[in-house]
């Protein structure tokens, strides 16, 4: 099966053909080129998808992933962050594996046909050049004969009429026979164009069109099997992302099996426990009894006075009722009081985990700027060693600030955990919330007027009672005999004690040391008989007094 014998004469056809099968390369170009926009616009969707559905950063929903069930979904987010990455391999190994191998074969396959269609119509154009000389030797074959007989007629009709002479005659004889060599020349030269271009034509149907057309043949064969191993590649680019994305899949389903009902359970207890016992029983509060007493005077004093306590402080059963009172809203106070207990140690601990971060931060700080102070004492020419006091000054600073931070937050964790039950006082004094607060002695009241998350909700002349009683209470404690000194202490720092319970040092001043610090980060000093307080420890240097250490 040879294109050169069996479509010998079908050259404008075979143009045709080849150009279209050009065509339909390209055309596969043009679709495979589409579908690697179209992989592209997928795996940008599914990355936007993706982007969308993630909690933002350091916001309250990024809190609420800790669930097993928003951490699967977080996996299968990122899957499908994964997955679409596989079909951006698709486009990108389509794109270089496919569409320009083939638009590289293209272009070559064009030069290629076009370099064997122009021999053909160079071939096409010889046998033409040959036949048109074939035809003209032909004719003037033709014409000479023609011109020979009519020169022999004319000669003969010349010798036959007896009124011509001699010599006319002679030269129509001369002129018949110029005419007859010319003839024979003619035929001659026909008969060698005509044995040329049968030969010529032989080559041109047998050699020439056969060699041109089979090399054409191949190149359509080639093009027909490139296409064809194209159409493979294009199947195995797909092929060779199906385990990744298998494993994308897979890991959606391990996410999926990963999430523990009972996990998430004990996380919302965890989130929301208050920490308090349910509410008990109200007790009955018979108002009939005075009723059926004898009515006097002094019976009805006797019911307003003893009513009254039982109305403002007989209310143990009165402070469980909190579930069902409305909770005021305000201000968080620096100590989370405000909150319920799992709910308070819970913040606390957060913020000491976040101070003592930014200490480690500072302290890297401050270790990278003494480094570099060491390097310019070294090395003068490369800086100022001075230059870094100031800010090793104020790192310092920092740190010291932090710590006392810390130091504050860690006791309000060590009272909210009972590790420091007796130190609420003290602890009051450091946030400054002393006079919002009530010393034990009217615990019950407090518990009467806080709900679980430290809102107050008692009417105001509720308060004013209990403020009275922490006045009677703190003038008691007032008339306790001072502490003897265990020692001295000398202010390294100016500190001015705004809170209560605090005293203000002026850098340099000793005092008299009446408690050491208990591990709260305060301790507790003496100016004089009537000037005593609580100041940072850091900001003082103790010494203690040996009987007192013995002790």
């Amino acid at each position: 099966m040879s294109w050169g014998t069996e479509l010998w004469d079908q050259f404008d056809n075979l143009e045709k053909h080849t150009q279209w099968g050009i065509d339909i390369l390209e055309k596969y170009i043009k679709f495979v080129k589409e579908r690697t926009e179209i992989e592209l616009s997928y795996a940008k969707q599914l990355r936007n998808l993706s982007k969308k559905y993630q909690p933002k950063k350091n916001s309250k929903e990024e809190e609420e992933y800790k669930y097993t069930s928003c951490k699967a979904f977080i996996s299968t987010l990122n899957e499908m962050n994964d997955y679409a990455g596989q079909h951006e391999v698709i486009s990108e190994n389509m794109a270089s594996q496919i569409i320009v191998d083939l638009a590289r074969y293209v272009q070559e396959l064009k030069q290629e046909r076009k370099l064997n269609f122009h021999d053909g119509r160079k071939a096409q154009q010889h046998i033409e050049s040959c036949w048109k000389q074939l035809e003209s030797s032909k004719r003037r074959f033709e014409r000479d004969c023609k011109e020979a007989d009519r020169a022999q007629q004319y000669f003969e009709k010349m010798d036959a009429d007896i009124n011509v002479t001699k010599a006319d005659v002679e030269k129509a004889r001369q002129q018949a026979q110029i005419r007859h060599q010319m003839a024979e020349d003619s035929k001659a030269d026909y008969s060698s164009i005509l044995q040329k271009f049968n030969h010529e034509q032989h080559e041109y149907y047998h050699t020439h069109i056969p060699n041109i057309f089979q090399k054409i043949q191949e190149m359509e064969e080639r093009r027909i099997v490139r296409i064809g191993d194209s159409m493979k590649t294009y199947a195995e680019v797909d092929r060779q992302v199906i385990p990744i994305i298998g494993k994308c899949l897979d890991g959606i389903v391990k996410a999926a099996e990963s999430i523990d009902q009972k996990n998430d359970s004990q996380l919302v207890i965890e989130a929301y426990k208050s920490g308090f016992e349910p509410p008990g029983d109200i007790e009955f509060e018979d108002y009939s009894q005075p009723m059926k007493r004898t009515v006097s005077d002094n019976s009805l004093s006797n019911s307003r006075g003893e009513g009254k306590p039982d109305l403002k402080f007989g209310g143990k059963s009165k402070g469980k009722l909190w579930p069902f009172i409305k909770k005021n809203k305000g201000a968080t106070p620096e100590d989370f009081s405000n909150l319920p207990p799992e709910q308070r140690r819970k913040k606390l601990q957060q913020k000491v985990d976040e101070l003592n971060k930014e200490i480690q931060k500072e302290m890297d700080q401050r270790d990278a700027i003494t480094k570099m102070k060491d390097v310019y004492l070294k090395n003068p020419q490369m800086g100022d060693p001075a230059s870094l006091d100031h800010k090793l000054a104020e790192v310092s600073q920092n740190i010291e600030k932090l710590r006392l931070e810390t130091q504050k937050f860690e006791a309000w964790l060590a009272e909210v955990e009972g590790r420091l039950p007796a130190r609420s006082e003290q602890m009051r004094r450091q946030s400054g919330l002393y006079d919002s607060q009530n010393p034990p002695a009217v615990n019950n009241c407090a518990q009467d007027r806080e709900s679980p998350d430290g809102s107050y909700t008692e009417e105001q002349s509720q308060e004013s009672e209990v403020k009275v009683l922490a006045t009677d209470f703190d003038d008691e404690f007032d008339d306790e005999e001072p502490l003897p000194a265990i020692g001295t202490c000398k202010a390294l720092y100016t500190f001015e004690g705004q809170n209560e319970g605090t005293i203000s040092v002026v850098e340099g001043e000793t005092l008299y040391v009446i408690e050491e610090d208990k591990g709260d980060g305060w301790t507790r000093i003496r100016r004089n008989e009537d000037e005593e307080g609580y100041v940072p420890t850091s900001y003082v240097e103790v010494y203690l007094d040996k009987n007192a250490k013995d002790s």
